[in-house]
């Protein structure tokens, strides 16, 4: 076939699928409801519902992604869509409720730390939606946003539970604020659960512990619920200050050889 008779005959154009998959975005619409609920029960004065809320979203939140994987309907449109539903859930929705409950009490500062910590959160999502595809997907760099969150919204369920009020731990309530705030934006590796083998058998001591915490999280969750989440937090302190000394420890005995 010559070149003209290749010009005349239309070519070929690919047809690209319209619409988005509904399960793994309506999770992630759960997320976004849950969080923008969190932030109308704080304004009402309903601390404990607001955290209840964003503990929802971080399920919702989790959820999503497991089953685009899980259905193969992992899309462009769903990580962005994902990634804007964090920010609001995860960063705008903590900020506020823990400014409605104590940093509202110190003025200037106090919505400058709730500011602060939904910077670090888009700072967060914006680093982990631009890193290398050949990252190692075992570990976060930073705590990822769902649990800086629940960080958050379990010393405020915490707070409210036990009848405390919030302008007397307003100091105390920023420099948690903060604090959550660095570790989004820092280099801490935290432990992703993303490589774990959910189809693996399991020892059965690890089966009784699991039913043991479900008990303890339904009898009094705020307390139970804050010691997990700073737990994590502080598990990526440890583990980041353990590797730095190993690395330390093989420098030096490799300058002694």
């Amino acid at each position: 076939m010559s070149d003209i008779e290749n010009q005349l005959v239309p070519k070929e154009e690919t047809v690209h699928p319209r619409g988005i998959y509904l399960l793994p975005n309506l999770l992630t619409t759960a997320a976004l409801f849950s969080g923008f609920y969190s932030i109308v029960a704080a304004m009402k004065g309903l601390f404990d519902i607001a955290a209840i809320a964003v503990f929802i979203a971080g399920i919702a939140d989790a959820l999503d992604g497991r089953v685009a994987r899980m259905t193969n309907t992992q899309t462009a449109f769903g990580a962005e869509y994902d990634s804007l539903s964090d920010m609001v859930a995860f960063g705008i929705a903590p900020a506020l409720i823990i400014y409605s409950w104590s940093l509202s009490h110190l003025g200037k500062l106090g919505w400058l730390a709730a500011f602060l910590y939904t910077a670090a959160t888009a700072l967060r999502l914006s680093r982990f939606n631009t890193q290398p595809q050949d990252t190692d997907k075992r570990y976060f760099q930073g705590i990822p946003s769902p649990a800086a969150a629940s960080i958050i919204a379990s010393a405020m369920w915490l707070g409210s539970d036990y009848n405390v009020d919030g302008a007397s731990v307003a100091i105390p309530a920023a420099l948690l604020t903060v604090f959550v705030a660095g570790l989004m934006v820092s280099t801490v590796r935290y432990y992703s659960f993303k490589k774990w083998d959910h189809k693996g058998r399991v020892p059965f001591m690890m089966i009784l512990v699991s039913v043991l915490l479900i008990v303890a999280i339904a009898i009094n969750p705020p307390p139970i619920l804050f010691a997990i989440s700073f737990g994590y937090a502080w598990s990526g302190i440890v583990m980041t200050l353990w590797q730095l000394r190993k690395v330390r420890k093989t420098k030096k005995q490799y300058l002694i050889k």
